[in-house]
């Protein structure tokens, strides 16, 4: 999982080519966020089946990112394709909702291609 920064942001979407990028924006200290943590380590084949390009960023650290992308908290989950925004998941509601999440971004992209 690579670190962003909003110096590293832009060029580490464009690292991940055409796969499907999620980055995972987190606080050091915040409860939630290790409750996340803790779930997706728990179900690593699930997590790894997903097929993402992984990234993260505390934005406690780096604060000019949550001001970018209008964070109100954290954990919070954004999709990248090609560099374009697909959506979000805000907060960690179990791995059955995040799977919803990427199937939406998916079918965002596939939508887009057929237009």
């Amino acid at each position: 999982m690579g670190e962003l920064s909003a110096d590293s942001f832009d060029a580490g979407l464009e690292s991940a080519g055409d796969e499907l990028a999620v980055v995972f924006f987190w606080g050091f200290d915040c409860f939630n966020c290790e409750i996340a943590k803790k779930a997706m380590l728990a179900r690593p084949d699930a997590i790894r089946a997903l097929g993402l390009r992984w990234f993260h960023s505390n934005v406690y650290e780096h604060r000019e990112l949550g001001r970018r992308f209008m964070l109100h908290g954290v954990p919070t989950w954004f999709f990248f394709h090609r560099g374009k925004r697909l959506g979000r998941a805000t907060g960690w509601h179990g791995l059955a909702q995040f799977e919803a999440a990427v199937a939406a971004a998916r079918e965002k992209i596939r939508a887009a291609a057929g237009d």
